[in-house]
């Protein structure tokens, strides 16, 4: 078993945040250190360490991250004008917290996916 992470600890009411979305198997909050508008992580309640790790048995939480994220854009108002959705992998990626977890970015005109 992979090793708790602050997210789990969120997910689990052990540490606060402002939860948008949970079931029992995702959570989703707002980002503490938002780059848009709205900034939510959507992140599966059981800690899969990245995308590198994920299995065939991890494929119906990796749908429930998508349609969660879909239902919190929705619920945002974010739907119409759009939004966008990153998973960082490994430190290359970006990836600060060994959890996956989707940010899902929006109310504001986003730009290019990358500068360089």
């Amino acid at each position: 078993m992979a090793e708790e992470t602050i997210f789990s600890r969120i997910a689990a009411g052990e540490i606060p945040a402002e939860i948008v979305y949970q079931d029992e198997a995702v959570t989703a909050f707002r980002d503490i250190n938002p780059l848009a508008p709205t900034h939510v992580l959507v992140v599966p309640n059981r800690v899969i360490p990245a995308m590198t790790d994920v299995t065939p048995e991890d494929e119906p939480v990796l749908g429930r991250l998508l349609a969660a994220a879909a239902r919190i854009a929705e619920d945002e108002g974010l739907s119409e004008d759009g939004y966008r959705l990153i998973v960082n992998c490994g430190s290359h990626g970006g990836q600060e917290v060994p959890h996956l977890h989707l940010h899902l970015l929006g109310g504001r005109p986003l730009g290019p996916m990358l500068t360089e």
